[in-house]
């Protein structure tokens, strides 16, 4: 298959040992009742496989509805899913599996979601720190609070709870490019994604809508880690793409993200990044 015969969302490239695997969100109804998430294996970002089932969300009884946004990580040596399910109670929350391969089979590892059960909440990401501590990254959902937030919180090292207090770094109104606040208007938070540039900056990718145009946009943390202390820069992409992640293939760096923003059309897109130490920009 060509990436352009991918109909997919949210992707998410995991590079190993030479091989390139994608994940996504089944882009069929939006990614409700999809029953689970596949993998696309690839030695060249141009040629992939057929879709590989990597998880059945039916087996293990979470195919409520969403099934969004699963990312892989690699850590202590096996490989954790962070994915997005609709949960018993009828909230959303993002849930940590495990395999040993990056192929799968994954099955669950936390119990139900690690977010808060009473919250609406989506696109979980792991983020680990320079001492080691692994950090979750998730949205609050306009649904629930209107104005979305991006939060995150401290993991146990096992990855399966939430340890300590869950801190908001922003609402998607504050930025100084956001679309003007009216009252009653839902403003999105969706895609965290963070990295570090070559000369130890942190980055956090997110996406949101401005003037109507799916949108991905940039943080960076001043001091280097992950605390309240950043500050938004100009978006990289407005023109109707997002919730991307960022991965190396050889000496290049790359984005990838979801574009156009519309069902049964959306496409996952790969596009060269510059690491200039302060940032990332497109080239």
């Amino acid at each position: 298959m060509k990436k352009s015969d991918i109909n997919i969302r949210d992707p998410f490239v995991l590079a190993e040992d030479g091989k390139f695997y994608m994940y996504g969100t089944r882009a069929e109804n939006f990614g409700c009742k999809v029953e689970g998430f596949d993998v696309y294996i690839s030695d060249d970002l141009e040629n992939w496989s057929n879709p590989v089932e990597c998880f059945d969300s039916t087996k293990y009884d979470l195919n409520n509805e969403v099934n969004w946004a699963p990312e892989v990580h690699k850590y202590n040596g096996k490989y954790y899913m962070f994915a997005t399910f609709t949960m018993d109670n009828g909230n959303r929350g993002t849930a940590v599996l495990v395999s040993d391969s990056p192929e799968g089979p994954f099955v669950p590892h936390s119990d139900g979601a690690v977010t808060p059960k009473d919250w609406m909440s989506l696109d979980g990401t792991l983020y680990v720190s320079k001492e080691n501590k692994p950090y979750i990254v998730f949205c609050h959902e306009h649904v629930q609070i209107f104005d979305g937030t991006i939060c995150y919180a401290e993991l146990t090292q096992d990855l399966k709870a939430i340890k300590g207090e869950i801190r908001t770094l922003f609402s998607a109104s504050e930025p100084s490019w956001a679309d003007d606040f009216e009252e009653g208007k839902h403003f999105i938070t969706d895609g965290p994604f963070l990295f570090r540039t070559k000369s130890g900056e942190l980055l956090m990718l997110w996406s949101t809508f401005i003037k109507g145009n799916y949108s991905e946009c940039l943080v960076r943390f001043k001091d280097g880690e992950l605390n309240g202390n950043f500050e938004h820069l100009e978006p990289l992409i407005k023109d109707d793409g997002g919730h991307g992640m960022i991965f190396t293939a050889g000496d290049d760096l790359y984005l990838t993200y979801h574009t156009p923003n519309r069902t049964l059309f959306e496409r996952p897109d790969f596009k060269k990044l510059r690491d200039t130490g302060r940032s990332i920009e497109l080239l």
